[in-house]
């Protein structure tokens, strides 16, 4: 790929703890037009790790707020920094020109084909090249730009893991076909769409395609739909951003008391594929290994003996060893499982051992003397 620079354009600058935000013109073959974009790099970037990647359409509007939900969730939720890339189009009515599609097909129109390749052959190339990025992409756009991150999902395989689309203005038969190939897809997809609360036949259309998506079965296609009355055209952005961020990244949140209840309990699985899964799920998706929290750890145990799932409550146990090494969790969880087995002598050897290691939450020295006495009196050691 030839990728030319217009020296004497670029603006650097530093907010915070080094955090770079780089505005340049960046010259486009494909579209044959000189660019002007933001990128925005991590405070604390390092080659060593993975960032997931956002493409943010609108970025005269759109690139700070996305930049700003990212530093706050990665700040105070856990969640991964991301390196962002914003596109401006708002000088000459680009954002119509990029996004405009044909009305009899729905299908881009000419220089949408042109920015389509733009995004998904030049810049993002470029930005994967220059940073170590994650697996993880995702597409933000409001409105014609919202629309036009669709038309990646009907690529054989998308370049997009995620969209946050904001009151986007669909094109002709859209809701339906964006239904259709998700159904279709074989790729983990994370889809947030959200509307506004001006009445007109633009916000039918994506209640329609809301209902459309809610129709979807997949485990691998995650789907919230955000809807604010009190929003109109221009307000639903700032409405809608934040909490659509905190979905894209719920996999990095602890297991809620709702999710213990309606997916593990419920799951005819065992309750420790589900943990497996989740973790396995982030090391995919974003390139590097979660240690897991000690929340979940407690969530899979409690749902263990709630549904008498011995076999999890060992493989547990080993991975609290190697997560907890220190602590008497996974000693003590193995002695609860020779226990279960009927294997006295070995929970009482074990349950010795998690005697002898650190209390962690609810799990105290006293606790583990009680199973050793209540051992040696049913056994009669």
């Amino acid at each position: 790929m030839v990728r030319n620079f217009i020296l004497g354009f670029t603006i650097l600058f530093c907010t915070g703890l080094g955090a770079q935000v780089t505005e340049e013109i960046f010259e486009s073959f494909k579209l044959q037009e000189r660019r002007d974009v933001k990128y925005y790099i991590p405070e604390n970037y390092s080659p060593e790790k993975k960032y997931p990647l956002v493409v943010v359409l609108d970025g005269e509007y759109l690139f700070d707020q996305v930049v700003a939900n990212s530093k706050f969730y990665s700040t105070f939720q856990g969640t991964p920094e991301t390196i962002i890339v914003g596109v401006f189009q708002n000088k000459n009515d680009l954002r119509w020109e990029d996004c405009a599609f044909e009305e009899g097909s729905g299908l881009p129109a000419e220089k949408g084909k042109l920015f389509f390749e733009f995004l998904g052959m030049e810049l993002i190339p470029y930005l994967k090249t220059t940073y170590n990025t994650a697996p993880f992409t995702m597409f933000v756009g409001y409105d014609i730009t919202a629309n036009f991150g669709n038309y990646y999902l009907f690529k054989e395989k998308s370049l997009f893991n995620a969209f946050i689309s904001i009151s986007p203005f669909l094109a002709p038969e859209m809701a339906s076909r964006v239904a259709g190939r998700l159904n279709e897809i074989d790729q983990q997809i994370f889809y947030h769409l959200i509307a506004g609360g001006e009445r007109n036949d633009n916000r039918n259309e994506i209640l329609q395609m809301d209902k459309a998506l809610k129709s979807i079965e997949k485990v691998n296609f995650n789907y919230h739909f955000d809807e604010y009355p009190t929003a109109n055209d221009v307000s639903v952005a700032t409405y809608g951003i934040g909490k659509a961020w905190g979905s894209m990244f719920e996999m990095f949140n602890p297991i809620s008391p709702k999710e213990y209840r309606e997916n593990i309990l419920t799951s005819e699985e065992p309750a420790y594929k589900y943990l497996e899964d989740k973790y396995s799920s982030i090391e995919e998706l974003f390139g590097f290994s979660k240690k897991v929290e000690l929340n979940d750890i407690m969530a899979i145990y409690a749902a263990c003996r709630k549904k008498d799932d011995t076999e999890s409550l060992k493989l547990l146990a080993e991975l609290c060893k190697k997560e907890f090494p220190n602590t008497m969790l996974g000693f003590y969880f193995e002695g609860e499982y020779y226990e279960e087995l009927g294997e006295g002598k070995k929970a009482l050897r074990t349950f010795e051992k998690a005697f002898a290691m650190e209390e962690i939450d609810f799990l105290t020295k006293e606790m583990a003397l009680e199973k050793m006495d209540a051992l040696k009196a049913d056994f009669g050691f």
